[in-house]
């Protein structure tokens, strides 16, 4: 791996010295330096451009051309005539400056080529053909050659580190601006202009009255010829696997006109490669969101799902299918309908073998080795209707309809080195509809307002059943003796004569939430603004629970449980409670802006109503609180600026931590509510800061982010063997967690070059067997890398990742140390050949165990009879290595855990795809 490294990183040294710089400054007639202008060297043998620039707020731009070369220069800038001149290099960088002179015919500027990135205002436009060798295939791969542009771990984009939380195609939102179907599915050669809208605002009417420094968005403009026909490409493969037939159809077509768009994705195939996996549904939003955020009160109505289900990358066996329909329709310039439709269906089989060492021996929990299979089958649907009515300028009138349905499963059989062996079943079939209505009314120059209203329904029903070993005739034997379940089968009330332990719980959580605000905006001046709200949040969650069991003759048992509280109360094995919340507020926001500063203090006045009522008795909590915030902005120029925020944040729990009945989240993890649970408050600082330099190629973000959690809702955990019952209160010890996260890039040439480094901190209060321990951990993860951008020549990226974990209990101290090198190739090759490999290999070391590792190898080689062809046809390998399995290490204040979860073996496939 290193002989590799070095290789590949003289290669691009050497190709990137056969370079030589000319630069300058460009300026008007009268001396005064003009900042964007746009500078491009055109290689005058080739014809080909070679280099491009922008100018700084100085006027200054660089060229990075190869020596003994002629070019010719173009410099223009809007308003102005284009100046033209050739120049020769030679083994020395020039100097040179250019003036340009007004063009009193104010003609449009005709350049022989288009600028690879030009800026207008806020607007940064990336001509996506700049950045094409021939090797890409979809938006992603021509996305992370762009400056100032990444895909992150989780497959979503950043520009100057910032999330893009909506991408549009021609406008239009693409399944509801999700970037992550988008980037893996448009096709690459169907892409003209990437438009990159910072400060991006989805009410124009609110625009010039709100910080949208946050907000990024990105449309992606499609070519010419790319309009009123479909396009797409559809694939199918085949191949072959030790133990099973493989098989992949992905079919992708898109239908664009300036009325209409329809977007059909389709998706079936036993390899593993997915568009979305399901944590990806999970979490698609639908792009709603809560009128509230920004209040500072956060209320948790819970997710009891199965939220634990493998991601795709974990498994042994993987089975997929994915059908995904988008439209959007205007049958006039003030209507736009659109909506989606998506369904996607899993299947899983899963092994993974663990080992969870406890740290402290006082505790008397003994360590416990398990080997876990299991099958998961997951079927999730979403649908999402939506209008838009604009009449004028000054009304617009949004409204969305969002349903979900699913119905997931998982089976595991575990063994265990202290319980034994245990089967254990999860299913749930959870629906939600969710409803957005938002009305923007500009009464005149002075008044705006704004209504915001959503409603949320969910229903969900989880069913847990688990069955352990057990041996009857043991129960009158010392404790020391007796099976690891007994204890608690006997706390749960269960019936200990039986040859095997048959736990059941079915539950039902209804919630029913309102959040609706109110905002006036008043307008002083240009500079500065009030912002008034009133708002309120209504909430209503039901819960129902019965744990029960089945004998060995199969009849219906249902236990009473002798577990007592803090207070000795005696705990139930049913749930019937009814938690109601309101949070009535009203709030105001002054915004000013004064020289480079945009100023926003403000406070919200809360008046806030709890009652939860569970076994007769009813627990109230009314009570008032002023909730301050802070923002400053300082926009140093138009591409760097400083933000600076305080907060205060009122958090309140779901209803399944207030139900003082017991609840089995698995056989060896109960917990139970209290009905006496009040909110927390937090105290959360950021700083952040970017910098985005077009001539030095220079991107710099940094985020800091300080909290500090008072009353923190926390647990109390007691255990029984491996076997934890827990149980919630308020603490009052405050729990504080800083982070800071960083990264540089600056593009040599041709060569990119990034360095990412992330520290956080953390210290928590836990509470275990009555004792509270101290948790302090920090870590901190380098990532250094190198990537060549190179139009005919292959690219190579280097990357290098290094992370060190430290967690520390006060009694003892755990480290984790892991160092993952990693490159990727990719080659466009006789303009027809794509062959493209990455490798990873990856070290962790906890200072105890023996060091592990394990490496991922996949490759590709694809032929193409030129760009413009029809078919295509690709050989693609993945697990080149045929490892079996991926190893992973963490701790907690109490435990040390180890794993090996095994993986897909090697699976080579040959593929056809046809461009429509």
């Amino acid at each position: 791996m290193k002989n590799i490294y070095l290789l590949a990183l003289l290669l691009v040294t050497s190709i990137a010295s056969a370079q030589i710089t000319v630069q300058g400054v460009v300026k008007d007639s009268i001396g005064a330096p003009l900042e964007l202008a746009n500078v491009i060297a055109i290689n005058k043998e080739t014809k080909a451009m070679a280099s491009y620039a922008i100018t700084n707020d100085q006027g200054r731009f660089k060229l990075d051309l190869e020596k003994n070369k002629t070019y010719t220069v173009q410099v223009s800038y809007i308003g102005m005539k284009t100046l033209s001149e050739e120049i020769s290099t030679k083994e020395e960088n020039i100097s040179k400056d250019y003036t340009l002179q007004n063009d009193n015919a104010l003609a449009a500027v005709e350049l022989t080529y288009e600028m690879p990135v030009t800026i207008k205002g806020d607007t940064l436009v990336y001509n996506a053909d700049s950045f094409k060798d021939g090797s890409e295939r979809k938006l992603e791969d021509v996305l992370k050659k762009l400056p100032g542009v990444e895909i992150n771990d989780d497959g979503q984009i950043e520009v100057e580190g910032k999330v893009v939380n909506k991408l549009m195609v021609n406008g239009k939102d693409f399944f509801d601006g999700d970037s992550k179907l988008a980037t893996k599915n448009i096709p690459s050669n169907a892409v003209d202009k990437i438009q990159v809208l910072r400060n991006y605002s989805e009410v124009g009417q609110l625009s010039g009255v709100q910080n949208n420094q946050d907000n990024v968005a990105i449309n992606i403009k499609l070519k010419e010829g790319k309009e009123n026909f479909w396009f797409g490409d559809i694939t199918a493969g085949a191949g072959t696997a030790p133990d099973k037939e493989l098989y992949l159809v992905q079919p992708k077509l898109f239908y664009y006109s300036p009325k209409y768009s329809v977007n059909v994705i389709g998706d079936m195939n036993n390899i593993g490669e997915v568009a979305l996996t399901n944590r990806d549904i999970r979490n698609f939003g639908g792009g709603f969101r809560l009128p509230s955020q920004s209040s500072g009160t956060s209320i948790n109505l819970g997710d009891n799902g199965l939220g634990g289900l493998t991601n795709l990358g974990n498994a042994q066996e993987i089975e997929t299918k994915l059908g995904a329909a988008n439209f959007s329709y205007s049958p006039n310039k003030a209507l736009d309908l659109s909506g989606f439709l998506i369904y996607n269906s899993s299947r899983l089989r899963t092994r993974e073998e663990s080992f969870v060492r406890y740290i402290d021996p006082d505790l008397g929990i003994p360590d416990e080795e398990t080997v876990q299979t299991g099958r998961e089958a997951s079927n999730q649907g979403i649908a999402k209707l939506s209008a838009s009515y604009k009449p004028n300028a000054n009304n617009q009138l949004n409204y969305d309809l969002l349903g979900r349905l699913s119905k997931d499963s998982e089976r595991q059989d575990l063994v265990s080195s202290v319980v034994g062996s245990t089967n254990q079943l999860d299913e749930v079939t959870p629906f939600s509809i969710n409803q957005n209505l938002n009305y923007y009314y500009t009464l005149n120059d002075k008044n705006i307002f704004a209504l915001e209203a959503q409603h949320l329904i969910k229903d969900e029903d989880p069913f847990y059943n688990a069955l352990l070993t057990n041996d009857p005739t043991n129960n009158e034997d010392d404790p020391q003796d007796q099976d690891a379940f007994d204890n608690t089968a006997s706390a749960l009330g269960f019936d200990r004569d039986q040859f095997g332990y048959n736990l059941n719980q079915d539950r039902r959580i209804k919630s029913n939430q309102l959040d609706a605000k109110l905002d006036y905006y008043y307008i002083l001046n240009n500079k500065s603004n009030i912002n008034l709200t009133l708002g309120t949040i209504l909430s209503n969650q039901k819960f129902n629970s019965n744990i029960f069991q089945f004998l060995d003759d199969g009849s219906f048992f249902d236990p009473v449980a002798t577990l007592t509280d803090d207070d000795g109360n005696l705990l139930a094995n049913e749930n019937d409670t009814e938690y109601n919340f309101s949070d009535v507020y009203l709030g105001f926001r002054y915004r000013v802006k004064t020289g480079k500063f945009t100023i926003t203090p403000g406070f919200s006045l809360h008046s806030y109503g709890n009652k939860n009522t569970q076994f007769g008795t009813e627990y109230k909590d009314n009570f008032f609180r002023v909730l301050p915030e802070f923002e400053t902005l300082i926009q140093f120029k138009k591409s760097e600026s400083l933000t600076f925020r305080y907060n205060m944040t009122n958090a309140f729990t779901d209803v399944t931590s207030l139900a003082e009945g017991l609840v089995l989240n698995s056989y060896n993890n109960i917990s139970y509510g209290n009905p006496e649970l009040q909110n927390s408050l937090s105290h959360n600082l950021s700083l952040r800061y970017f910098s985005f330099n077009l001539f030095n190629y220079t991107n710099v973000f940094a985020f800091a982010n300080y909290s500090k959690n008072i009353d923190q809702i926390r647990s109390l955990t007691n255990f029984d063997n491996v076997i934890r019952t827990s149980s919630y209160f308020n603490s009052n010890f405050a729990d504080e967690s800083a982070s800071v996260f960083g990264r540089v890039e600056r593009t040599f040439k041709k060569i990119r070059a990034r360095l990412g480094v992330n520290f956080s901190y953390a210290k928590r209060n836990q509470f275990v067997q009555g004792i509270r321990t101290v948790s302090e951990s920090f870590t901190q993860r380098y990532s250094p890398e190198l990537r060549t951008n190179f139009r005919e020549a292959p690219n190579v990226r280097l990357r290098y990742t290094y992370s060190v974990s430290n967690n520390d209990q006060g009694t003892s101290s755990t480290k984790f140390v892991t160092n993952s090198p990693s490159i990727e190739f990719d080659a466009y090759l006789w303009k027809s050949v794509t062959f493209r490999t990455d490798y990873t290999y990856t070290n962790q070391d906890d200072g105890v165990m023996p060091s592990q590792s394990f490496q991922t190898w996949d490759a590709s080689l694809a032929y193409r009879k030129d760009k413009d062809a029809k078919w295509e046809y690709e050989v693609k390998a993945s697990n080149l290595l045929d490892i079996d399995s991926n190893v992973s290490n963490s701790s907690s204040n109490i435990s040390v855990f180890n794993s090996e979860t095994f993986i897909q073996p090697r699976f080579v496939t040959f593929r056809v795809i046809y461009t429509l």
